[in-house]
């Protein structure tokens, strides 16, 4: 029972990261207005939170490795709770910028710092489907900010609203400092202390290795697209250019959240029963995700609401489909500098995600302001970083099966060396 707790209360400072990450994405029109910004302004707003957020995975995964989840964990969310306070009661454009950026900080620490948790304190066989429970049940933060806090944002008011985020943060920390534990013997010891030189070897050993740069990739041609979603253009791409009223449309982004969790169970047993088709599973992913916005941008007008659904279907395929790079992750990097790769696995799909949004703030501001030829100009940025990804993923994939055989190899010749007695020869 002991374990199901201390991954249950690291899941909530989880699933209050991504409330965290997805408020400013249903409450942008407001935000809009409060700080009189426009389209590429606003989009800055995400676009910060995203760039920190990718530029800490790295140090955040080194972090991690030296200090272990709690401490991350706890300073995460308190670097999140004061971020949405400093949001609540700010009418700065400046100050509230760099309140996301803050937050952006924060929720870098989290996400891994949880999964780190799992092989602690779990079996090996489960590990991977507690670590896609992870990833897919900490969607329910998306739920909780579309739902409850854009009622209490249209019943109280934007200072109200942001302030039960923040209380909601405090909340999550507190419960960690009395419920968590690196690992069942106690706090994280690390398995050596390092040199900046040897930090900086590590970094980029762990880089070189072909299956991190393949959990990049697939990170990256995953993820991105429901990510730009539902954390900054899905809301007022369905209220303005679809022409859906707002709870309709933060109820897609509800059904977004129960597809991610019914896929991740899928993917996770997928991946589980066939480990060398991972990579097949993911190009799937990445080519339906092209697909579906392909239809959806080529009708002269408004799609239907059935194809508006399975959009949000398919696009929240991606968002457990990214995890597979997590696993990639874990079986080509040895447990010591597992966070550091998992920091850098991390990175693709929200690198991804800031330069879509910001190329789409961009595109918007110069074709006059929301519209629904401009929103339909503003998405085919995407296709850029789906051909990016899929050539990296092509790539990656064909070393990394190298790498795989001939340590398969290594290993056969080892143990036939084992069998041999003293006095024979091979």
């Amino acid at each position: 029972m002991r374990p199901w707790i201390v991954w249950a209360t690291g899941l909530l400072a989880y699933i209050v990261a991504v409330m965290d990450r997805t408020t400013l994405g249903v409450s942008g029109l407001d935000a809009g207005e409060r700080f009189s910004a426009t389209p590429s302004v606003l989009a800055t707003f995400v676009v910060l939170q995203v760039v920190v957020y990718a530029a800490a995975q790295v140090p955040a995964g080194l972090l991690l490795d030296r200090f272990g989840s709690k401490a991350l964990i706890v300073s995460g969310a308190a670097l999140m709770a004061s971020g949405q306070l400093t949001l609540a009661v700010s009418e700065s454009l400046p100050a509230a910028i760099a309140a996301r950026a803050v937050l952006g900080l924060g929720d870098a620490l989290t996400f891994i710092s949880v999964l780190r948790l799992v092989p602690h304190w779990f079996p090996t066989k489960q590990v991977p489907l507690v670590t896609q429970l992870t990833g897919i049940c900490g969607q329910l933060g998306q739920v909780l900010s579309a739902v409850p806090f854009l009622a209490i944002l249209g019943f109280a008011g934007w200072t109200v609203a942001y302030t039960s985020v923040a209380a909601f943060g405090v909340v999550s920390l507190l419960l960690t400092l009395v419920l968590v534990k690196d690992t069942p013997t106690g706090r994280h010891v690390p398995e050596s202390t390092s040199s900046v030189r040897d930090t900086l070897r590590s970094v980029k050993t762990v880089w070189l290795r072909p299956g991190t740069r393949l959990g990049f990739f697939t990170h990256m041609g995953t993820q991105f697209s429901v990510t730009v979603f539902a954390l900054m253009w899905g809301l007022p791409y369905l209220t303005v250019a679809q022409g859906l009223s707002t709870s309709a449309a933060g109820s897609l982004l509800s059904v977004s959240v129960v597809v991610a969790i019914a896929a991740g169970v899928v993917i996770g047993i997928l991946t589980g029963r066939h480990p060398h088709r991972r990579s097949w599973l993911v190009l799937g992913i990445i080519g339906s995700n092209a697909l579906v916005w392909t239809v959806v941008l080529a009708l002269p007008g408004p799609a239907p609401l059935w194809l508006l659904v399975t959009l949000v279907v398919v696009i929240s395929v991606g968002g457990p489909g990214s995890m597979v790079g997590f696993d990639f992750a874990r079986t080509f990097n040895p447990s010591a500098t597992l966070g550091t790769a998992q920091g850098m696995v991390n990175m693709g799909g929200f690198l991804a995600s800031l330069l879509v949004m910001q190329a789409m703030g961009q595109i918007l501001d110069a074709a006059g302001g929301y519209s629904f030829d401009t929103f339909r100009w503003a998405w085919t940025a995407q296709y850029a970083v789906w051909t990016l990804a899929t050539i990296g993923i092509l790539i990656t994939r064909r070393k990394a099966r190298r790498v795989m055989r001939q340590e398969q190899e290594r290993m056969l010749l080892e143990s036939f060396d084992a069998r041999l007695s003293p006095g024979e020869e091979r």
